[in-house]
């Protein structure tokens, strides 16, 4: 008979291999973000990967905050990086900051100086950078490189105490200048920085590079598997030479490709820039990639971990197309979105024959979950449809509202025009309908099919609405990559603001819920909302607009 086997990705393979071999009996893993800026798409895949390898296996993840770099870092990055793994579902063992291992750290590196594998180099950073040498010459040794014992360990107290100023001094490892690798010709592995810490305070004022912090706290928090983005492929060589000279836990790093997604940028200082520089509002602006920004437009958890179960590990880079993600919300909000009907560009429809008192009608919520079941919605003689619903001279096969025809209103009844009113410069101020009493949906005795159903809104309980409709924040699929500074291929069209008239259901909706606009596109209610004031940001389109809008708007290089 024949047997299926599990695809797995090449992290699971490795690990399978090393609980099969009893190399580890529980693995250990941790996501690590520098609380210099929010998270963004690309830090949700290393997320999902890290949490769901110890949900999948024995074992737990760790968050830790890589925070060496006081002059960047805050704690308001700290606690929005909390929100925004709590949010995507997943919650960690052990939170932990690179800055609580500042003390043993140190002692690491005094550790290093006593075997004579680190010494303090008083040259500049712009004479380092000289000795380095290039890819295919050697570097050349410090001066100060032969420096002995004692006094390493003297000078290096000293930059502790604050006796240098920033910059003066550094610790090097002692390596080889000849190294093959540039990062092992001597690294620095410690600077001097007198600035405040978000969380030690004044405490310090010489701070690790990434390398003397990054796999000692992996040692020190027993991960088995460090796992990070290719890029750190050449700093794996520094982590294992460290590891084994400084004799502690021997946590073993895993590299994983990048998944670039076009059409945005994710390189934190750029996205700083579209800030500080107001092309946004905010880190959390729905145009921005950050996942405080997918979750203000109205993205959900679920559409963010099956996108990135889609694009899956792979260890080549490759650019994904930001339609993938769309998909995935899309699927997901047509399964939970609450069916409303908004009127963004109204044309007013009296139906004569209809009574001066309304009534209430029933519809769906959504008719992909009966759970959800129907609300009630209040149907009145003056009505709103859209105007572009209307055809004064329709084609043939044009099944909206035009002179003589019938269309049915949604959850509503069957209604023809009679006439059209038109203002003195000819433009459609009204339309009269008549309507047809046995035609009401659910109990249809008419008799009658009709080809078109449109969304309408009742005039007098209509409530007024904002709505934001948002789209993709650049023209070009690499704006980092073209020509130019990456702000000159901003898509000007990323944010158009509409006023609409919602039925009245509308005025009890919350943040977390998500709706589908009938015939327009899926949203939520943003925080800006206040005071009767109802604010809707559009998530995503019903269908792929983006060709169109291309079409429309021409060239997408400016």
């Amino acid at each position: 008979m024949a047997t299926t086997e599990t695809s797995h990705n090449f992290l699971e393979e490795i690990i399978e291999e090393n609980l099969k071999n009893g190399t580890y009996k529980s693995i250990v893993t941790r996501f690590p973000p520098e609380p210099n800026g929010y998270l963004h798409i690309g830090h949700a895949s290393s997320i999902c990967l890290n949490f769901n390898l110890t949900k999948k296996y024995p074992g737990y993840t760790n968050l830790r905050f890589d925070d060496t770099n006081p002059v960047t870092e805050d704690t308001e990055y700290v606690e929005s990086i909390k929100e925004d793994i709590r949010w995507l579902g997943f919650e960690w063992k052990h939170e932990r900051y690179a800055s609580d291992y500042f003390d043993q750290l140190y002692e690491f590196a005094v550790t290093l100086i006593k075997k004579g594998l680190a010494y303090v180099d008083d040259s500049s950073s712009d004479e380092i950078a000289k000795m380095k040498g290039t890819p295919t010459e050697p570097g050349k040794n410090s001066p100060f490189r032969n420096r002995s014992t004692e006094e390493n360990i003297s000078l290096f107290e000293k930059m502790k105490n604050g006796e240098f100023p920033d910059g003066s001094r550094t610790l090097r490892a002692k390596i080889d200048m000849a190294h093959i690798n540039m990062l092992m010709r001597d690294p620095v592995l410690y600077r001097i920085k007198h600035a405040h810490h978000h969380r030690t305070g004044d405490k310090w004022c010489i701070y690790p590079m990434y390398d003397m912090a990054h796999g000692q706290s992996d040692s020190i928090e027993n991960v088995t598997h460090s796992i990070c983005t290719l890029e750190f492929v050449p700093h794996r060589e520094l982590y294992d030479w460290l590891i084994e000279k400084l004799e502690i836990y021997p946590s073993h790093q895993y590299e994983f490709a990048r998944r670039n997604i076009n059409y945005t940028v994710t390189s934190k200082r750029k996205l700083l820039q579209l800030v500080n520089e107001k092309y946004v509002a905010g880190w959390d602006d729905p145009r921005m990639p950050t996942i405080s920004g997918l979750r203000r437009r109205g993205y959900t958890p679920e559409s963010i971990r099956d996108f990135c179960e889609r694009i899956g590990v792979a260890k080549r880079e490759n650019l994904v197309d930001v339609g993938l993600l769309e998909f995935c919300v899309r699927e997901h909000l047509n399964k939970i979105a609450l069916r409303r009907m908004v009127v963004f560009d109204p044309v007013k429809v009296v139906i004569t024959n209809y009574p001066e008192e309304y009534e209430l009608l029933k519809s769906e919520n959504n008719p992909e979950d009966e759970s959800a079941g129907t609300r009630e919605i209040p149907f009145g003689r003056e009505l709103y449809i859209e105007r572009d619903d209307f055809i004064e001279n329709p084609p043939k096969k044009y099944f909206r509202l035009a002179p003589g025809q019938k269309v049915r209103l949604k959850s509503a009844y069957i209604i023809k025009c009679d006439e059209m009113i038109k203002d003195a410069d000819g433009n459609i101020k009204e339309l009269h309908c008549t309507y047809l009493p046995e035609s009401r949906s659910g109990h249809d005795t008419s008799g009658i099919h009709v080809k078109g159903t449109l969304h309408w809104v009742s005039k007098n309980n209509a409530v007024e609405v904002e709505v934001r409709e948002y789209d993709r924040l650049f023209k070009v699929e690499n704006p980092a990559g073209e020509d130019g500074d990456f702000k000159d291929y901003i898509n000007e069209h990323s944010l158009k603001i509409v006023k609409g008239f919602a039925e009245p259901s509308l005025l009890y909706a919350k943040s977390e819920d998500r709706f589908q606009f009938l015939r327009k596109g899926y949203y939520c209610l943003d925080k800006d909302s206040a005071n009767g004031k109802f604010i809707f940001n559009r998530t995503v389109t019903l269908k792929d607009a983006w060709a169109k809008e291309q079409q429309k708007y021409g060239s997408n290089k400016p």
